[in-house]
């Protein structure tokens, strides 16, 4: 039986020859999915949802056929960009059968549960990028402020392993977002279209009964933790297979000598334990990686990519070791040759290794530069101060004063009862200087010397667009602060 398929202007009453809705729009049956905006019609989320999941069902039926007829489904929806470019990247790599990312595409479909390959597709994918992507950007151009695709928040600072040199342990153990801190930061960030969650820590699955609760409330949003592992043992890997739409990022630090190295003895086992423990379950997991100046040749060799392949890992993070707080070991930090062999080799492995990789210090020009501050991604650490970035241990406002989106106080940050004293003693002091210019602070104290790139003519300029002041005695220095606060 020949079955005509429905107009858009038949399906809706709206007549949609001049792209803009009609006075009687309200009236229709089926307005509901459709949305009025700025005089034009938009497809509803809801009905762009609906739709994509069918367009998933009829994939999942026949991949090898069926994928890039989704690709060219994708592109020509994707009216938001949130993701034609990559779709892009996807089909010119599928289209050769023998290329290393149409084989890792398809090992998704041999090697990942049928069920969690369609919750993530549905929420990373549709949730957090077609749908949440024009959401965002749109809410960005209204209210002119960044809007991150993820959130990277710490549930815990508290840790079961003391990893040599780990900048998280600047936290101290003793902090923690409650369960209902955590569940109305996502509340708040999917009115802003963010639909993606990341934990680290601390180790974050020192709570991971908060985290299924979490993945049990918000089925229509992904979660990832960077965790060391440890922690992943056969109750939570079952129920991991029960929510779907949890991904842990393993650490680890090369094989069994580096990885215990850094970590403590016997860790490198209970790592493999658990990645076999996700394999036999067929649960997605990638690994996270920092090259350091004593595993970078580990790291960066083709049998430690080939055998965490072998293992299970569909994707990697790669990080370089920073030196960061009292207990940083500088002696860990890879030489400018050694990070240049790291870029050349992830960069290589990308050609040929069936494994996604991401490179956090080296890939800046596939993202149009820094992604912190909200523009890819923001942190709230388990204190619940709102950061730049994991790596800028900054913050001038606090979740449980502020919401993500607004100004406690009714006023300008320069006009709160703020003085900031810098001091010159690490290299990530450099970035925070940089990032607090950039957003407008005022009146920061430097010292106990200055940088030697602040020349006399810059620190004038510095002087009078900024305020800074360089510091003098604690005596005098606090009685210009108390001054300021008087006034």
């Amino acid at each position: 039986m020949y079955e005509r398929k429905l107009t858009i202007d038949e399906f809706t009453g709206i007549d949609q020859s001049r792209g803009s809705c009609s006075s009687d729009y309200g009236s229709s049956p089926q307005a509901k999915n459709f949305i009025c905006r700025d005089g034009r019609l938009y497809i509803s989320d809801k009905l762009k949802g609906f739709a994509m999941k069918q367009v998933y069902n009829y994939l999942d039926k026949d991949p090898d056929t069926n994928i890039i007829k989704l690709l060219d489904y994708l592109e020509s929806h994707d009216n938001g960009n949130g993701i034609i470019d990559a779709v892009r990247n996807i089909r010119a790599a599928v289209s050769d059968p023998d290329n290393n990312w149409s084989r890792l595409i398809k090992s998704l479909w041999t090697d990942i549960d049928d069920q969690q390959r369609k919750v993530l597709i549905e929420t990373a994918v549709v949730n957090g990028s077609m749908i949440g992507t024009p959401m965002s950007s749109r809410l960005q151009d209204k209210y002119q402020c960044s809007i991150p695709w993820a959130i990277l928040m710490d549930p815990t600072s508290a840790c079961n392993l003391h990893c040599t040199g780990c900048w998280a342990a600047e936290y101290g153990n003793k902090l923690n977002l409650s369960f209902e801190e955590l569940d109305n930061i996502i509340v708040q960030g999917k009115e802003l279209g963010t639909y993606v969650y990341i934990y680290s820590g601390g180790e974050p699955l020192v709570r991971k009964n908060d985290l299924i609760r979490l993945c049990e409330k918000h089925t229509d949003c992904a979660f990832l933790a960077f965790t060391n592992g440890t922690l992943i043992d056969d109750a939570f890997a079952d129920e991991m297979l029960r929510v779907k739409n949890f991904v842990p990022a393993i650490s680890i630090e090369g094989f069994e000598e580096a990885t215990d190295f850094r970590r403590g003895k016997g860790t490198y086992q209970k790592v493999i334990a658990a990645m076999e423990r996700l394999k036999a379950r067929k649960l997605l997991f990638g690994i996270s990686c920092c090259y350091t100046s004593k595993n970078v040749d580990v790291i960066g060799s083709e049998e430690y990519f080939d055998a965490m392949i072998d293992m299970g890992a569909k994707f990697a993070w790669l990080f370089t070791y920073m030196p960061i707080g009292a207990d940083a070991v500088p002696e860990l930090m890879a030489t400018a040759e050694q990070r240049k062999f790291m870029y050349e080799r992830i960069h290589e492995f990308r050609k040929t290794k069936v494994l996604f990789t991401m490179d956090f210090w080296n890939d800046g020009d596939a993202v149009g530069g820094c992604i912190a501050g909200g523009r890819g991604y923001m942190h709230i650490n388990a204190n619940g101060d709102v950061e730049p970035c994991a790596f800028i241990h900054y913050s001038d406002s606090n979740i449980r004063e502020k919401t993500l989106l607004a100004e406690a106080f009714g006023c300008d940050v320069n006009e709160l009862p703020l003085t900031l004293v810098l001091s010159w003693y690490e290299q990530k002091a450099v970035c925070i200087l940089l990032t607090l210019l950039h957003l407008g602070i005022k009146n920061i104290y430097l010292g106990p010397t200055l940088p030697a790139f602040l020349s006399p003519n810059v620190l004038d300029t510095l002087i009078r667009a900024f305020q800074i002041h360089p510091t003098t005695t604690p005596e005098d220095d606090l009685r210009a602060v108390l001054g300021i606060f008087n006034k």
